[in-house]
């Protein structure tokens, strides 16, 4: 049996740490590929053995000639790319944003056309923020049929990398699939416009007092789930199952923030009155349906709100316990104000 080797960009990231996990439990072989940096979501969810598993790749994804050598030298059979700046950062810096984002995805697909005789699984970070203002469009869950309208440059770049990974697929007939994320939350969950139901998760779980600066009703995926998602249709591509490309929602259940307050209550009874929801303040994104992606890679069950929340502060206890976080700084790192569109 020949074993699967993954390249995961972005593994510094929440969804990267955590696919990283999951591929080293399944006894996958790991290089990651990012900019250097403090991997401390990576220590927070794994362990010394498993870290030591870890081949570590310091490059940037706009760079195709060091994503080629990361490839070939590995002999890399899966890609999952997660690397891209977040709606912050894309904001703050406009052409970087685009570069980053637009630019590293199609060197990611071209080094993956390139190398056909090594890679044969592929998949991407897209993003709910493909879509525009819940007005835009029709009462109800939004479906393939509906027209993506993103009111952000992060969303345009989302909208750009699903078309190159069409153009991929019309031209080299490279498969592929995009998921699209919309509030990931879990361990390692700590910047971004959506971090605000995994950060009060963390001051829970040490005691600290906290405000949640989103409302409206959003899609909530544990980081977990997520990063088996991307793991599933990277297979998916490989084993022949998907054989074009694939861009859809992940389509996580709807939940609204005082529900995740209850369940953060329900986990943590002594967090009650110090985890507390500010002014309903939203992305104001419509709801979203997983169908396409269910359809291409097949059907997921999502862990239960009550279930990921627990989990998730069960980990921050120990983490804390243990030294393996930084409270302080996790708790620090700033979160822009969301803008309702």
């Amino acid at each position: 049996m020949v074993t699967d080797r993954f390249l995961v960009t972005g593994a510094l990231g929440c969804i990267g740490a955590w696919t990283v996990r999951r591929l080293l439990t399944e006894g996958a072989v790991v290089v990651t590929y990012d900019l250097p940096g403090d991997p401390y979501r990576l220590r927070l969810v794994l362990d010394d053995e498993q870290l030591g598993r870890v081949t570590a790749v310091n490059g940037d994804v706009t760079d195709l000639d060091a994503v080629e050598r990361a490839v070939t030298d590995n002999r890399i059979t899966h890609i999952v790319h997660l690397a891209g700046l977040q709606i912050p950062f894309v904001r703050a810096d406009p052409v970087r944003g685009m570069h980053v984002n637009a630019v590293g995805t199609t060197v990611i697909f071209e080094a993956a056309r390139r190398h056909r005789d090594l890679v044969r699984g592929l998949a991407y970070a897209s993003s709910a923020a493909v879509w525009g203002p819940r007005p835009a469009y029709h009462p109800g869950r939004l479906t393939s049929a509906d027209v993506p309208a993103p009111v952000t440059l992060y969303g345009v770049t989302k909208v750009a990398n699903e078309g190159t990974a069409r153009v991929y697929w019309n031209e080299h007939q490279l498969a592929s699939v995009g998921l699209r994320p919309y509030v990931v939350y879990g361990a390692g969950r700590d910047q971004g416009l959506t971090s605000f139901p995994s950060k009060a998760m963390l001051a829970a779980a040490v005691g600290r007092s906290y405000e949640i600066k989103l409302g409206g009703l959003v899609g909530m995926e544990l980081a977990d789930d997520v990063a088996a998602m991307f793991i599933r249709a990277a297979r998916a591509t490989a084993d022949g199952v998907v054989q074009e490309a694939v861009a859809g929602d992940v389509g996580g259940p709807s939940v609204g923030m005082p529900e995740v307050l209850a369940a953060i209550e329900a986990a943590a009874p002594e967090a009650a009155g110090r985890i507390t929801l500010a002014d309903d303040i939203g992305p104001n994104l419509p709801e979203v349906s997983g169908d396409v992606v269910a359809e291409a890679i097949g059907g997921f069950s999502f862990t239960p709100l009550a279930e990921g929340v627990s989990a998730t502060l069960e980990l921050f206890r120990a983490a804390a316990a243990s030294g393996r976080i930084d409270v302080d700084r996790a708790l620090a790192l700033p979160v822009p104000p969301v803008h309702a569109a």
